[in-house]
């Protein structure tokens, strides 16, 4: 290993029983490995052409010889500090916006502009839609102003081929697949905002679900009236969003005035604080909606997320687009408003699903059973779109699932993205999280692969798993906690 010689230790080693001379001394401290030396025989008279030689005389004067530096020769310096290893960079959790929880619900929304011209609602299909994607005949359609008023709900079985392949692999006793709640909400006017028709009631009803199913006319029928006397999918897309910013405008505005009250007062207390952070929230959130942009847009920090759930604002809720086609439009997959209907998302949603879809055919298919739905729909070289609707849904919504197996059930359970183990057992038993030990998972594409559990863990595929494990979407999972406590 190194090793530092400085002038100052010759007399030190001069005691020595050979005493060490330098025949040219150094003036600056010299280091030098000891593998670097190698002793060498000279004659005296050559001593001075090493003049960091170190000259070492034995008791026979006669023999002599020197130890000289045949390698590296570098000058000292002060021992270099260990490089600390880089500080591992949190990345900043993401939250996503509205309402936390696994159990998040789906409003179907149009637009049925009032005119003081003729009475009459722009059919646009929505509340046929709802019939369609619940199988069920709690929607009310029909061609007048206001059919729908009381929103209805409907629970819709989530298609999922994992499920149904864990279904078929296990043969269980039971199977609970995962759902999605849906609502019909009545159709917005033009002036919902401040209360035309039944706005108020309207907008509420939007307040309490967590992402929109926005339907968009986009079929020609004279025996369906559309008050504005013919069919414009920019012109009710823009209404519609422009509704929604304005309530939340309404919304934000009185959240802003409670809030100047509160800062008002000054201060220097973290709760101040905290209150004028928040009223800067606010105030962006405003300058938003005011140019005409909805806050999901956003792009906003996890504090600023915490200020903006509580408002339950509308135009934060996710969205999915659904063009209703005529049947034939929809089979050609063709239609003149759907190149406009794509850019005026991308211009004023840009990200937003858009889904293709047939009301008329879901409609008709739906009364069938599955054999014979299968089958028109091999005749007709097309394919249901509600499928792709719900899980577009589940997408927006941030929604997964896990499943848990065997002989006796087989289920599928609905939660957040990023849920970490601990809280995913608590959506099985609220005592499985609190006293959550650990987890033994592996994923459903591995056990498809391997075939069966034996080959999954034969393959050491089998994964144990702590309380800081997230869960992955797709995951089947045995949960081991402890006894809950009486």
């Amino acid at each position: 290993m190194p090793v530092n010689v400085h002038v100052q230790q010759a007399a030190r080693l001069a005691s020595l029983s050979h005493p060490l001379h330098f025949i040219t001394p150094p003036t600056r401290p010299l280091a030098f490995s000891f593998s670097s030396l190698i002793p060498i025989f000279h004659r005296p008279a050559a001593s001075t052409a090493c003049p960091f030689s170190a000259h070492l005389r034995s008791s026979t004067p006669s023999t002599k010889f020197f130890i000289a530096f045949a390698t590296t020769r570098t000058y000292a310096s002060a021992p270099k500090k260990k490089k600390m290893p880089p500080k591992k960079v949190v990345k900043e959790e993401k939250l996503p916006l509205g309402r936390p929880g696994n159990s998040l619900k789906s409003g179907i929304v149009s637009e049925s502009p009032a005119s003081k011209r003729q009475v009459g609602l722009a059919n646009v299909g929505k509340s046929t839609l709802f019939q369609a994607i619940t199988k069920c005949s709690l929607g009310n359609p029909a061609n007048f102003p206001y059919a729908t008023i009381d929103p209805e709900e409907a629970r819709v079985i989530v298609p999922d081929e994992r499920f149904d392949w864990l279904v078929e692999h296990y043969k269980p006793k039971s199977v609970v697949p995962a759902n999605l709640t849906v609502y019909d909400i009545a159709g917005l006017t033009r002036g919902a905002s401040t209360g035309a028709g039944l706005g108020n009631a309207f907008l509420s009803h939007i307040r309490a679900v967590d992402a929109v199913f926005q339907v968009v006319r986009c079929f020609d029928d004279a025996e369906i009236i559309h008050v504005e006397g013919d069919v414009d999918p920019i012109r009710d897309l823009d209404i519609i969003a422009e509704e929604l910013r304005l309530k939340d405008i309404e919304f934000v505005e009185k959240a802003h005035a409670a809030l100047v009250k509160e800062t008002r007062r000054g201060g220097q207390s973290l709760e101040m604080k905290k209150l004028k952070e928040e009223q800067a929230t606010v105030e962006k959130i405003l300058e938003m909606l005011k140019d005409g942009k909805d806050v999901r847009k956003g792009n906003w920090s996890p504090k600023e997320v915490e200020v903006i759930n509580p408002l339950f604002l509308l135009s934060a809720k996710p969205v999915v687009y659904l063009v209703n086609l005529s049947e034939k439009d929809y089979i050609r997959q063709k239609n003149k408003h759907l190149p406009k209907i794509a850019e005026w998302i991308k211009t004023n949603a840009p990200g937003d699903p858009i889904i293709p879809i047939s009301v008329q055919l879901e409609e008709r298919i739906a009364v069938m059973s599955d054999a014979e739905a299968a089958e028109e729909l091999k005749n007709l070289g097309t394919k249901s779109a509600l499928p792709k609707v719900i899980t577009t849904m589940r997408k927006a919504l941030q929604l997964g699932s896990f499943f848990t197996t065997g002989a006796d059930e087989v289920r599928q359970w609905t939660i957040r993205t990023g849920t970490k183990a601990p809280q995913a057992a608590g959506v099985i038993h609220g005592d499985f999280e609190k006293t959550f030990i650990q987890c033994i998972v592996y994923n459903y594409s591995v056990l498809r692969e391997e075939g069966d559990e034996a080959a999954v863990k034969a393959k050491g595929k089998i994964m144990t798993k702590g309380k800081d494990y997230v869960v992955e979407d797709g995951d089947i999972i045995l949960i081991k906690a402890g006894a809950a406590k009486s």
